[in-house]
């Protein structure tokens, strides 16, 4: 089993999601973790990334810049979307490691737009992406 702490003390990360043929799609997101340990990232529900991940949750996770340029290790993961008191957990911890875009801005913008706000965990996990 991988654990996240190469990516502990990240703010981003690039998140590597998966087409139909395999093909990898990485795109930066910012990540929170919670006092436990648990990690979070957020998307809206028309996004491409959340509609790979509907059909495939195996990722690839590593220590990015906000622009997405990779500084780190990657790891293997699974992405689990979230509903709830999960979800709003998953809220609290990204607004309090990134005050301005994810607890303001951000909500702002899927309100705007009309978007569902999607929050996932994320587990590491041996790396068997090609199960899916």
């Amino acid at each position: 089993m991988t654990t996240l702490a190469p990516v502990r003390a990240a703010r981003t990360v690039q998140l590597t999601t998966y087409k139909k043929d395999g093909t990898p799609v990485a795109t930066p997101v910012s990540i929170a973790f919670d006092g436990g340990g648990r990690a979070f990232f957020r998307t809206y529900d028309q996004a491409w990334k959340a509609r790979r991940l509907r059909r495939n949750p195996q990722v690839q996770i590593a220590r990015a810049t906000l622009l997405g340029k990779v500084t780190g290790p990657a790891i293997p993961a699974r992405a689990t979307l979230l509903e709830g008191e999960q979800a709003r957990l998953a809220a609290r911890a990204l607004a309090r490691q990134h005050r301005v875009l994810q607890a303001v801005l951000v909500p702002l913008a899927h309100r705007v737009k009309h978007y569902r706000t999607l929050h996932y965990e994320l587990r590491p996990q041996p790396d068997d992406r090609g199960a899916g």
